[in-house]
């Protein structure tokens, strides 16, 4: 089962400047296009399902407008010895 994440978008800092949505390698993240932030931008958003929460898109975010989130696993409980 893959793992699952997800963002939270800060649309203070967000710019719309797109280099989280062309680092993300599984292109689930865009620029919406219908709404604009309080500064006049047009914010990212997961736009699909797939995200595993690597990072990448907090990473290359020069305004530091991404929290990323990932699901923890569930362990698989030990067979009794």
């Amino acid at each position: 089962m893959p793992v699952k994440g997800w963002i939270e978008v800060d649309e203070r800092y967000c710019k719309g400047c797109d280099l989280c949505v062309n680092a993300c390698p599984q292109e689930v993240i865009s620029l919406d296009m219908d709404r604009l932030t309080p500064k006049g931008y047009h914010p990212v958003y997961l736009s699909s399902e797939g995200c595993t929460g690597c990072a990448i898109c907090a990473i290359v975010c020069p305004e530091a407008a991404l929290t990323i989130y990932r699901e923890v696993p569930a362990r698989r409980a030990k067979a009794p010895a």
